[in-house]
């Protein structure tokens, strides 16, 4: 049996090459995850390891929970500086400083920081061109930012930190050891000591960080044990080492769940895949019935029919697996490049390396999906009888009435899942009641293929090869349906994720246009080093003695902590304003000015936390000792501020920042709000990270980000999509193999090849469009599940993305006449004659 099985396989070299394609692809998503972050990972090791290494001991403030730490002064650098074992001892002064580039625009980075520091000479920098900064309005630039922006020494450069916009001239470029740019596509300048305090800091004589070295004969880990017995327990004291080991641990676990995001999506092409290998055993296994029926008749047992499908599972997952583990390699490193240029190329990759979890996974994936695949058609294969070595055609269809009840109850189990995980904020119970859901309508798909292709197919049977093509498509609803079902995965998951983002945006424009009746939006554009942009407070007031404006508030935003619980809070300037503009209306209490040891809540948090007007809560804010607040009302169901608590503006002195995140204008009545725009933009002038920004234009901004979403969606899903696309090639070039006589028998009586391309044609295009159709509406159904979950946090419309619906279906029957080209040109070019013959 080993031997004949063997022979079997090698004498359908097509019929593996197709079986095993799909699991090549989903080996190598995978392998090509883990070879990607294993060598990202190693990467940042290494830069972390050089950006400290000169580094023998650091002394840092000590962090509190929920409190920003304190600064460094001179006397801490001078006690460092006196503990045993210290040659040297110097403050580190560091904070976010972002460039405007010639364009008049703040210079961004694809995530690497962009920060200033004081220039000392005593880094890793080096100076390539110029000198050092000594004047106040003098800088020196890294070598990548000079290159991004374009400047050379000379110019002028505009910055912004914790002030307004600055200008500065450029007398000096540095750059790294081995001739780097950057350490990692940051974007850095250098200040003179005390201006990198008063702008980076916002105080004089004030550090960061203490960098000590070791004098010599000393130890990193000896002179870490004098520097913290002499400074006292109010400062971490670490060695170099340990501290690039904990920088890189930090990007290291960010990488592991960049990691499980794309062995996700590698599981749902995997996942794709098993319908593809069960639909390809099945047919082969309806082909070889006459062969099996005769090895049957010869004397072999179930088992070793099984054995021998089984063993053919193996080898094509094993073959499978080592191809896509070396396609997984190439794919790993290709990634790794491109993340490496997105940051200017200056992430120095460290060698390509294959780490053992991507060998032991491929192998583990590639062959046991292939043989969990295999199982159904092997036991079918195994109930042959050896009578039907007599027979010349295929095993007749089954009937649906037994997979039609197994499907409707796993349907309904895959939905309740679905509910409690909802429920139950239970992403593995989603996940998993997502996974069930889908094999059940894979179940009920025969008993829809029928009636469905039917009807798709009369849209393309006004001529003969369509007729026939719309009839092929449907004699085998199992086939179809399988092959339908791959199709439907990749296509229902990109649909839900569209109906959410649907919902989300209508949801925004909703609220944008009832509950909102505010005007103008100043706000920052996006995430900037871990925070929004910010501006004055005298802008502020700027802006509410504009001439037109009625009203105008804005607020301090900042994490707060009540006990363990962080919260996130927000100090308004003006409450009635915040009242008027936002629709609010009181749950209890009034609505009026907070006192400075008062606080506001909306009706949810409120009920969580169990307070009520009156109540006292503890907060602890960045600065200072924990504060004792009142409660002074709490407000009805809004959709503005779910879960934020509402500070009095004097309790934004406490924040990391006092300076304003965000304000919103109330023009007056019959004043045109383009024309107040226009006199509100003058005072951001200096702040190009500020926009001011009509209702209208703030939802686009703010629900353009669900493009990006689904486009990045779109991208990881597509490798699902392309292995259902390999499905329908598999299927019908397996099914032109099975149908070789009747394709001869058809040719023979008159049908021209260009017919028999557009019959298989029909039937790639029906089979593809019923997958999408599918994937459609399982999409839209996921689609409302979340939404309706969702309701609670602010998604209260229902929206469909019914233009992208529809070119899902065009792209759908596009994919069929794609996939239809190498089995349509196969089935012209047989050979009438043999074609007859065969078999």
């Amino acid at each position: 049996m080993f031997k004949a099985t063997i022979k079997s396989l090698l004498s359908r070299k097509l019929r593996l090459v197709l079986s095993a394609l799909a699991v090549v692809l989903g080996v190598m998503f995978v392998s090509g995850s883990f070879v990607l972050t294993d060598t990202l990972q190693r990467s940042f090791t290494d830069m972390f390891s050089t950006v400290y290494a000169k580094v023998d001991v650091s002394v840092a403030p000590k962090k509190e929970k929920g409190k920003q730490p304190e600064l460094l002064t001179p006397q801490a650098v001078a006690e460092a500086k006196a503990a045993p074992g210290v040659a040297e001892a110097h403050g580190l002064v560091q904070g976010s400083a972002r460039p405007i580039g010639k364009n008049g625009k703040v210079i961004t980075t694809s995530g690497a920081p962009r920060f200033g520091f004081a220039w000392t000479g005593l880094g890793q920098e080096e100076l390539r061109d110029g000198r050092a900064p000594n004047a106040d309005d003098e800088v020196v630039l890294g070598a990548y930012l000079a290159s991004t922006g374009g400047f050379e020494v000379g110019d002028e450069i505009g910055l912004l930190t914790l002030q307004p916009k600055k200008t500065f001239k450029v007398v000096g470029i540095y750059g790294y050891p081995g001739g780097r740019d950057s350490m990692g596509g940051e974007l850095s300048v250098g200040f003179t000591e005390p201006v990198a305090q008063q702008l980076l800091l916002g105080k004089k004589d004030v550090f960061t960080e203490i960098r000590v070295k070791a004098a010599n004969g000393t130890s990193a880990d000896t002179l870490r044990d004098a520097v913290a017995a002499k400074m006292g327990s109010g400062y971490d004291v670490k060695t170099g080492a340990a501290l690039a080991k904990e920088q890189a641990d930090r990007i290291n676990d960010g990488l592991k769940f960049f990691n499980y995001v794309l062995l996700g999506f590698a599981g749902i092409a995997l996942f794709v895949g098993i319908f593809i290998i069960l639909n390809t055993f099945s047919i082969i296994v309806a082909q070889r019935t006459r062969e099996l029926a005769l090895l049957r008749s010869m004397g072999a047992s179930r088992g070793q029919v099984i054995g021998s499908v089984v063993l053919e599972a193996i080898v094509i997952g094993l073959i499978a697996s080592i191809v896509g583990l070396g396609a997984g390699v190439g794919v790993g490193a290709l990634l790794a490049g491109i993340f490496s240029r997105i940051g200017g190329g200056n992430l120095h990759l460290a060698g390509l390396g294959v780490p053992m979890s991507a060998v032991i996974s491929s192998f583990a994936v590639g062959i046991i999906v292939t043989v969990v695949a295999a199982v159904m058609p092997a036991l079918r294969a195994s109930r042959i009888a050896p009578v039907a070595a007599m027979r010349e055609a295929a095993t007749p269809d089954r009937p649906l009435t037994k997979v039609t009840i197994i499907g409707a109850l796993v349907v309904a189990l895959g939905g309740t899942a679905l509910g409690f995980g909802f429920s139950k904020a239970s992403l593995t119970l989603i996940f998993g009641g997502i996974l069930v859901a889908f094999v059940g309508v894979a179940l009920l798909t025969p008993l829809l293929s029928r009636p469905m292709v039917s009807l798709i197919g009369r849209l393309l049977s006004w001529s003969m090869p369509g007729l026939l093509g719309r009839r092929n498509s449907a004699r085998n609803p199992r086939r179809t349906a399988i092959t339908a079902a791959a199709l439907m995965v990749g296509i229902s998951l990109i649909t839900g994720v569209s109906v959410v983002l649907t919902s989300a945006t209508k949801s925004i424009e909703k609220l944008a246009a009832g509950q909102l009746q505010t005007d103008l939006i100043i706000s920052g554009e996006g995430q900037l080093e871990g925070q929004q942009a910010m501006f004055a407070r005298d802008v502020l007031t700027k802006v509410e003695k504009t001439d037109g404006v009625s009203s105008a508030f804005g607020w301090s935003q900042d994490g707060v902590l009540q006990g363990d619980s962080q919260l996130f809070a927000v100090a308004v300037t003006d409450v009635p304003a915040m009242k008027t503009m936002f629709g609010l209306s009181p749950k209890s209490g009034d609505i009026a000015a907070l006192k400075d040891d008062q606080l506001a809540a909306p009706e949810d948090l409120a009920a969580e936390k169990g307070w009520s007007v009156g109540s006292t809560v503890k907060l602890q804010l960045a600065k200072g000792d924990a504060r004792t607040f009142t409660v002074g009302f709490v407000w009805a169901k809004s959709q503005v501020l779910q879960n934020a608590v509402v500070l009095p503006e004097s309790a934004a002195r406490s924040f990391r920042s006092d300076q304003i995140n965000e304000a919103f204008v109330q023009v007056k009545p019959g004043t045109n709000v383009a024309d107040v725009q226009k006199r509100v933009e003058p005072l951001f002038a200096d702040n190009p990270e500020i926009s001011v920004q009509d209702r209208s234009a703030f939802v686009k901004q703010t629900t353009s980000q669900f493009d990006t979403v689904l486009l990045m969606i779109q991208i990881l899903l597509a490798l699902a999509i392309l292995i259902a696309v390999l499905g329908v090639i598999n299927t019908l070039a397996l099914s032109v193999i099975e149908r070789t006589r009747e394709l001869g028998l058809l040719r023979a009586i008159g049908m021209r090849r260009s017919q028999v391309m557009r019959m298989i044609t029909v039937e790639s295009v029906v089979i593809s469009v019923f997958g999408a159709v599918l994937g459609l509406g399982v999409g839209v159904a996921l689609g409302l599940a979340t939404v309706q979950a969702l309701k609670d946090q602010g998604i209260t419309e229902i929206g469909f993305p019914w233009a992208t619906m529809v070119q899902y279906l065009v792209v759908a029957a596009f994919v069929g006449v794609i996939a239809a080209i190498l089995p349509a040109i196969r089935a012209a070019r047989l050979n009438v004659l043999d074609a007859i013959a065969y078999e």
